[in-house]
C-alpha cells in the first residue's frame, strides 16, 4: 500500500508558474510509473504526464514544453513543473499511481488533490 500526499498549489497570476509535488510514502518501491492529472469543473479529468520509475517521462500534447515532469527518488517525490500559466489551467491537480502488488496484480493510488487558480 502507498499514499500520494499533492501540495504547490495556489493561487497565481497569469504567466507565472508553480510547482507541484506528490509526495509518497509506504511501499514506493513497488510503484512503477506515476501521473498527474488534472480536472475543471464541468470538464473530464485529463491525463498531462507521466513518469516511470526508470525515470522515462511522456505529456499530453496540450502541455507538452510548457509542463515538466520528474522524480527524486531519494525522497519518494513526483514533481509537476508548470510554467506559464493560463487561466485555462485552472483545475484540481492530481497524481495518480501505478502500484505491482504482486506479480499478477496491479493496483491504482490517488492522491487528494491540490487546487491550482490562476488569474487573469
Amino acid at each position: 500500500q502507498v499514499q500520494l500526499v499533492e501540495s504547490g498549489g495556489g493561487l497565481v497570476q497569469a504567466g507565472e508558474s508553480l510547482r507541484l509535488s506528490c509526495a509518497a510514502s509506504g511501499n514506493v518501491v513497488n510503484i512503477y510509473n506515476t501521473d498527474w492529472y488534472r480536472q475543471a469543473p464541468g470538464k473530464e479529468r485529463e491525463l498531462l504526464a507521466a513518469i516511470t520509475s526508470g525515470g522515462t517521462a511522456s505529456y499530453a500534447d496540450s502541455v507538452k514544453g510548457r509542463f515538466t515532469i520528474s522524480r527524486d527518488s531519494a525522497k519518494s517525490t513526483v514533481y509537476l513543473f508548470m510554467n506559464n500559466l493560463t487561466p485555462e489551467d485552472t483545475a484540481v491537480y492530481s497524481c495518480h499511481a501505478d502500484y505491482r502488488h504482486s506479480d499478477t496484480e496491479i493496483r491504482n493510488f490517488w492522491g487528494q488533490g491540490t487546487q491550482v487558480t490562476v488569474s487573469v
